[in-house]
């Protein structure tokens, strides 16, 4: 099964080797038929520190790492 893979926003990077994700999903509500931006936070493994805030970047799943990861910074092709 191939792993999923998630655009975002960089949000914070204060931690060594691990940022947030903020990815943002959009639906139409079933009822009002009006679009819906719901967003979620992802803690994602940086080897090398290179994203910063503000960043748009890609994250794949991955094994956990700690408690809280499970996402991988994608690799700048």
């Amino acid at each position: 099964m191939p792993k999923r893979v998630l655009q975002g926003t960089v949000v914070s990077d204060a931690n060594d080797k691990t940022i947030v994700v903020r990815v943002e999903r959009r639906f139409t509500h079933p009822l009002l038929k009006k679009t819906v931006r719901r967003s979620k936070k992802y803690h994602a493994h940086d080897e090398a520190n290179v994203a910063k805030i503000g960043d748009i970047v890609w994250i794949e799943e991955t094994a956990p790492i700690s408690k809280n990861k499970r996402w991988a910074l994608v690799p700048a092709a």
